[in-house]
């Protein structure tokens, strides 16, 4: 690939991934500013100019033919009776089920404990990535919040391209006008599935807390299971605390003041 000079900014300039998808600057400016419909062809040759993964492609084809994808066009918000049963039997590991837009949609007593009593929060606030911008708790709870915030609105664009509901857009539309943190996360459009991971706690009765998160999609409804398992003996005995904790105690308001450095005083 021939180099065009100084750059002020990383990544590849308009003239060197027209060169890498064979195609002219002006076609490809003209792509860039929706004027062209490229074949699929053309479109596979930019995603692998520039390196995107399958999420990546498939927002790209969206991008360039809206409405072609059929099959998820309104996120699920009704669980069944079943998988709720299946949530309370988790009982020794924090589970909730979330909708492609990340609303929560049902949980068990061990997830309320570890992130917020969901049932005292109206519906439309039911949400990972409202929780995780307007609610200053929420905000507190994740060591690594910028990360665990943009993973959210990462997947919260994938759902606005995909899902053609109300809901959708008038989250992003109050998100956008609330946050002008959202909103700076939101302008650098990016697109990804995460569907596990680690994330590190500071639970405000417990203290700090490691645990894993995998994703199991359910079927036919549109929806995402996830746990949080333990990854170490370490948090692990944190979370049988919080267990413990949860048993005889209500769960914690929002925004209460943290604990005594010893949570394992209280009982």
């Amino acid at each position: 690939m021939v180099s065009t000079g100084t750059r002020r900014v990383p990544g590849l300039r308009r003239e060197e991934v027209a060169g890498l998808v064979g195609v002219s600057v002006d076609y490809y400016v003209r792509l860039e500013q929706g004027r062209v419909r490229p074949s699929d062809s053309v479109l596979d040759a930019v995603a692998r100019a520039l390196r995107l993964d399958e999420t990546e492609r498939a927002h790209l084809r969206r991008l360039v033919h809206p409405g072609a994808d059929t099959a998820a066009q309104v996120c699920a918000e009704n669980v069944r009776p079943e998988v709720q049963e299946l949530l309370d039997g988790l009982g020794g590991l924090p589970a909730l089920v979330m909708n492609a837009r990340l609303d929560i949609l049902a949980w068990n007593r061990l997830a309320a404990a570890l992130i917020c009593d969901f049932a005292v929060l109206p519906p439309e606030h039911r949400n990972a990535v409202w929780l995780l911008f307007v609610d200053p708790a929420t905000r507190r709870l994740y060591l690594d919040w910028p990360r665990v915030a943009g993973d959210a609105v990462a997947i919260l664009r994938v759902a606005s391209a995909t899902n053609a509901d109300r809901a959708t857009a008038e989250l992003v539309d109050n998100l956008s006008r609330t946050s002008s943190e959202f909103r700076a996360f939101w302008a650098r459009h990016e697109v990804h599935a995460k569907t596990h991971g680690i994330k590190a706690f500071r639970h405000p009765v417990v203290g700090p807390l490691t645990l894993r998160f995998e994703t199991l999609g359910l079927p036919g409804d549109q929806q995402s299971l996830i746990t949080y398992p333990p990854v170490d003996a370490e948090s692990a005995a944190t979370l049988r605390l919080l267990a413990a904790w949860e048993e005889g105690h209500p769960a914690p308001e929002r925004g209460a003041s943290p604990a005594p450095a010893d949570p394992r005083i209280q009982f």
